[in-house]
């Protein structure tokens, strides 16, 4: 990819190392954010589901301020990581907490049909066998809901890929630290003489969204042969 200048190059991989520990992060607490409120029924269920959608419904500048209010130098959360000597706001990990809360709902969702899909029956037979729910859910409901959650690891990484307002707002645009893909076409968009830097950008986006795509489509179809014996 020599056509790409080094202002774009990192641009590119900041987004992947970005979307990359946003989703590895992001999926163990939504797929048992996604269990809880598929399979658990109890007094607060829709403020927690609501809480978790909170991010697609604001718009994504409220979510990037909300995070700096929290996560800030002067934040309860910014105060206690300056003192652990882990401060993330206007650092690349403040991005990967951006853009793990804007994903988060589409990988919970995801999951969530997944396991709904999953037959109780199933999880009721194993209990049968003296399977405690933990082992229930291991050995049958995520095996089960495995290609659910291979498609909410990949939506999980396309939106990190592509999360620009909740970014922006909490770890600004900083190259080579904070600018990421979408960022960094921003910027060149305002520069005379930048639309063809956007536009590879542009095209580099497009072609790593579509192996994605294509990726996931393949394994959740070997996952489900697998899944289903055939």
């Amino acid at each position: 990819m020599s056509w790409l200048g080094p202002e774009e190059w990192q641009a590119v991989l900041l987004s992947l190392k970005v979307a990359f520990w946003a989703t590895l992060l992001s999926l163990p607490l939504a797929t048992w954010v996604a269990h809880v409120l598929a399979r658990k029924s109890f007094p607060g269920h829709g403020l927690l589901n609501g809480l978790v959608h909170l991010p697609l419904v604001l718009p994504p500048v409220v979510t990037g301020y909300l995070l700096l209010m929290a996560f800030g130098a002067q934040g309860p959360a910014g105060r206690v990581l300056d003192a652990l000597g882990m401060p993330i706001a206007f650092r690349w990990t403040g991005a990967v907490l951006a853009a793990a809360v804007m994903a988060f709902p589409l990988v919970v969702r995801a999951i969530r049909l997944s396991i709904e899909a999953v037959d109780p029956k199933l999880e009721e037979a194993a209990a049968t066998l003296g399977a405690s729910r933990r082992m229930q859910f291991v050995t049958v409901t995520l095996p089960m809901a495995l290609p659910g959650v291979l498609a909410g690891a990949v939506l999980g990484f396309a939106k990190a890929m592509g999360e620009f307002g909740a970014t922006i707002t909490f770890v600004s645009n900083i190259p080579g630290e904070t600018q990421t893909l979408p960022l960094a076409v921003h910027d060149f968009l305002q520069v005379p003489g930048g639309e063809n830097a956007a536009l590879r950008l542009v095209l580099i986006a497009v072609v790593i969204a579509m192996g994605a795509l294509f990726a996931s489509e393949w394994l959740a179809r070997r996952m489900a042969r697998r899944v289903s014996g055939a």
